[in-house]
Formats: C-alpha cells, structure tokens, sequence
C-alpha cells in the first residue's frame, strides 16, 4: 500500500515524541490506518540544534511553506504553537486538500471558524484532540459520542500547572510564589507562566469546550477569565478549615431556558467531597453533565509531551482512515448559533472574608446591604481580634451582577476595614 506522508510543524516537546511514537509504533499504526505512516519533513526554526530524535538529518527544514506546500504530502501536524504563522500555514494545507491535526488551543480559540471554512472548502480533515486536555478523550465524546445528547454543562480543571499550584498551597500551607518556583523546578510551569496562572490557556480551551458542546462559535475574548495570582495562603487555609478545597475551572453551562449560554474560567472553591477535589498534581479533569447521558468523567494528564502526542497520533489515524476511505470526519457544527450571556446573568455563589470593626451593629450593617441587592446569606461565621474582627460570609445563589454590586458596597461602608477576600463557590448544588 502506498504510504500516507506526514509533514511535522515543530519538534519540540511535544513535536519530538510524535516522531518516537510514529517510529516505535509504526507496525501497529500501519495496520490500524490501513497503511504506512511516512514522515516527509519536520520544520523547524533552527537547523543546528541538537534534538534528542531518531530521524535522518535531511528530513529537517526551515521551510515550512515549502513543506506544506509538497504535492506528496498528505498529512500535515501542527505542533508548533501561537497564532501566526501556524494560521497561515494551516490555513495553506487545507486549501490544498490536505488533512490537518493540530493542538494549538490559542488558534482555535482565536480563530477557529477561519481554520473550520479552510477545512471545508479545501474537502480536508481538521482534527484537533490534543489542544485540550492533552491524552485525556474529550474532544472527540462532545463532537461525536454526544452528537445525540443535549449536554448542559461542562466543568473541570483544564490547566496543570495551575492545579499543581493550588494542590501545593493547599497541601503544604505553601505561598503561591513558593508553589510556582517548585512548579517551574519540575518543569510543570513556563519560565513566564502568565499565560496559565491568569487563566488564559484555560480560557482558550474553555471556548472550543463550549463550542463543541453547545454547537456554537465562541470565541475566546467572550469568555470571562480569572486567574490565580491574587490567591493567597490565608485564602486557601480558610477554605480548608470550612472544607473546601480551591481549584481553578473553567464552566460552560447553558442558561436554564436554553438560549444562550456562560463561558468562564475562575478559581473556586468547591466541597473536599467533589471528585474534582481529588485531582491533584498536574493532572486535569472534566465533567460533562447532558440530558440523556448524565455526568461523564473525564481524567488523566492534561499535559507533557508524550500524553499530548497520543492524543496528535489518535488524530492521525483518524484522518489517515478517512483519506483512505475517500470520506470526512464531522465538520465543525454551529447550527445552534446560541448566544454567549454575561458574566453577570450567571448564577453562583461566594465566599466573602471581611475586616471590620468589632462592634454591636456591624453584622446587622453588613446583612442590610446584602439584601438590598437581593443576595441571600446561607452562613456566617465571626472571629475577634481586640478591636478588629473578621466575618466570614458564604451566600446563597444569586447573579454574579448582584453580588459584584454587593461586593462594591461592602467596600464603600465605613464599618469595613478590607474586603479581604472574594471567591466563587462551586460544586454543591
């Protein structure tokens, strides 16, 4: 049988163990696809670099238009990361008819329906597993096992290095800049972790989560994005002593008529009896909750370089049985056209830590000023110090408007020293 050629963009992490996968495993892949597997070319930006590969010397190129555009390559994989020039790339390969499998969460995040019209028009595959979740099947039980469920909502932890953060600072009592070095040690964080501890690599796989779920185009500046860095040690002591645990999540959830939907990335807290509360490390986690089905769970390592690459080679066979077949995979489904609601129409719960003064009336002060924005407290619990105390409130649901208002006043009141902590609940109800 005539070999299917692979053309691989990047080699690094992950782009090196794509290639020891494809070569340890090329008997079985072969029977499974129904023919070879052939890598044609691997670019990369620099030519001298040593890399820790099995693979000959000449198949290393810096031309990656070049590469892309060859006339025998079938497949092309994009490991490569950001915005450009791996659109552009993409972008050339599907409207030449060939298959894509990429992991790049932050293009499709940005501008999927720009990759999903080329895919169509170009009659090639788009696949895209390993930009979510890494080794962990996600992606493709929302886009196919689920096709004929209603699912309602979609919530986990989508990002390990942030997880194994708050997994040491609840363990250990470590701050969170204690938790990040460590993190960064083990190689878990990048040298510049912004783009996980702000929450913005959760937020982009947030955005292709909900949009295969609910079968509409989200993109990523509509979904709201918290991120760890204002959590302190304080803050995760007291979750633990009420039992809970803080996690960063990421939640899609339709609204309860079914028009519209939220998409959010925030730290939480959420009860130690949560199977979400278990996950520790690095690992990550998700749930999907549908009419039909019920509540799936989803886990495994989220991250690394050769979980992510099985879940690139489980693409590749994918789109390697379908150009033998002659046929396509399932084509982006957007028929649902729902609308992303704001941040402020969801509703949730919080956990409110105040330093007022310890005097008669405070209490009374504060609870008026919760109901007058129609927020309900479910408990409160107060702790001297001398002349200064702390109280320690939970609500009831409510909008996230209503009690951003109640938060603004809070701050307003002469009573209140510092609203000294703000936080989400999550996963009680």
């Amino acid at each position: 049988m005539k070999p299917l050629k692979v053309a691989l963009l990047g080699c690094g992490v992950v782009g090196s163990q794509v290639i020891r996968l494809m070569h340890e495993q090329a008997g079985d892949l072969a029977a499974r696809v129904g023919a070879p597997l052939e890598l044609a070319g691997v670019a990369v930006r620099r030519l001298g670099r040593k890399r820790d590969v099995d693979v000959d010397p000449a198949l290393f190129t810096t031309d990656a238009e070049a590469l892309v555009a060859r006339d025998d390559v079938d497949v092309v994989i994009e490991v490569i990361g950001g915005i450009e020039p791996a659109r552009s790339l993409i972008v050339s390969a599907l409207s030449k008819g060939k298959s894509v499998v990429t992991a790049n969460k932050a293009l499709l995040a940005e501008d999927g329906a720009t990759l999903h019209e080329a895919a169509r028009a170009g009659n090639g595959d788009l696949y895209f597993e390993a930009s979510v979740a890494g080794a962990i099947p996600l992606l493709r039980p929302l886009r196919e096992s689920l096709a004929g469920d209603h699912v309602k909502r979609v919530l986990g932890i989508v990002n390990g290095t942030t997880n194994y953060i708050l997994d040491k600072m609840d363990s250990t009592g470590a701050s969170f800049t204690d938790a990040l070095e460590e993190a960064q040690t083990l190689g878990y964080a990048e040298a510049d972790p912004t783009a996980d501890v702000e929450g913005f690599d959760a937020a982009a796989k947030a955005a292709i989560l909900a949009g295969l779920a609910f079968h509409s185009r989200v993109p990523a500046a509509d979904v709201h994005r918290e991120g760890i860095t204002e959590i302190t040690a304080t803050d995760v002591a007291s979750a633990k002593a009420m039992g809970y645990v803080i996690k960063l999540l990421a939640i899609c959830a339709r609204s309860d008529d079914g028009r519209s939907f939220g998409v959010r990335v925030h730290p939480a807290m959420i009860p130690r009896t949560h199977p979400l509360a278990g996950v520790r490390e690095a690992y990550n986690a998700v749930f999907v909750e549908a009419e039909s089905a019920g509540q799936l769970m989803f886990y495994g390592k989220g991250a690394g370089g050769a979980p992510t690459a099985s879940a690139v080679l489980g693409d590749l066979v994918a789109v390697g049985r379908n150009r033998l077949a002659g046929t396509r995979g399932p084509e982006e489904s957007t028929y649902a056209d729902l609308s992303v609601h704001p941040m402020g129409e969801t509703v949730t719960r919080c956990h409110v830590a105040l330093d007022v003064a310890d005097k008669p009336g405070v209490l009374a002060r504060v609870a008026e000023l919760f109901a007058k924005h129609d927020v309900s407290i479910q408990t409160v619990r107060q702790e001297g110090h001398g002349d200064d105390a702390q109280l320690v409130i939970v609500t009831h649901r409510a909008t996230d408007a209503a009690l951003s208002a109640t938060m603004e006043g809070l701050r307003e009141l002469d009573i209140v020293r510092a609203v000294a902590s703000v936080m989400r609940v999550e996963g009680d109800d």
